[in-house]
């Protein structure tokens, strides 16, 4: 009896064994855990690299202040106005990336270029004659709102005002400092057309590097600006 209950026993144990050993296995998570860090840390890095590039651009703007001071001259009060105020958001645009994530970056980059849409027609409207405003309504809305079709629309939205400030610029032709101003406006109203035509195959998964690059590309903007200033002089 005793074997008999033994050798049960250990027939028993072999099956539960098996048993165990044929039960799937939990899915490896290492590999986006890793991943997750990986990109959490490449995000730190390039905060901290455009943390530095505002920094080099707060003592640009100093010593452009200093110099200037130094030779009696200046830039216009508009300009200068402007690059101080580009230098505060610079600042904020950074800040920003530290709390912006996959969910809330369409929100903010919507938001910021509709910033810039605004701050670009405000020169055009100074140096143009004749402005006509865009028909946006003319866009439309659809019963489609995933992201695809929001971001569709918000593009071709953006393309119309595009459109409109290119055109009022295109018989502008004035002298001196403004002139300067009025090629920087059709610059930035250049940029603006790329990087709203790179939306049209931008996917979420972009997000990151999207938001990166309109931070970086206005950080250096801002870098052209300052240096810009010493050769904007009155009259």
């Amino acid at each position: 009896m005793r074997y008999a209950q033994v050798t049960t026993i250990v027939a028993l144990a072999a099956a539960l064994t098996a048993s165990g050993c044929n039960r799937p296995k939990p899915a490896d998570e290492t590999p986006a855990r890793d991943a997750a860090a990986e990109a959490r840390q490449r995000q730190q890095d390039d905060i901290a690299q455009l943390d530095k590039k505002v920094a080099d651009l707060d003592r640009e703007w100093n010593e452009m202040q200093a110099k200037m001071a130094e030779k009696k001259s200046a830039a216009t009060a508009a300009l200068q106005a402007e690059v101080k105020e580009d230098l505060t958001n610079a600042r904020e645009a950074v800040a920003d990336l530290k709390s912006t994530t996959p969910e809330n970056w369409w929100e903010r980059h919507e938001q910021r270029l509709e910033r810039t849409a605004d701050d670009v027609e405000q020169d055009v409207r100074r140096f143009a004659r004749g402005w006509t405003a865009p028909k946006l309504e003319a866009e439309g809305t659809s019963g489609d709102n995933s992201w695809e079709a929001q971001r569709e629309r918000f593009a071709r939205r953006l393309e119309a005002r595009i459109d409109a400030m290119e055109d009022a610029l295109k018989d502008v032709d004035l002298k001196g400092a403004q002139q300067t101003e009025v090629e920087d406006t059709r610059a930035r109203l250049k940029k603006m057309r790329e990087d709203t035509g790179r939306l049209h195959n931008a996917s979420q998964d972009d997000w990151w590097e999207i938001t990166k690059a309109r931070v970086d590309d206005y950080i250096d903007r801002v870098d052209r600006s300052i240096n810009r200033l010493d050769d904007d002089k009155k009259g």
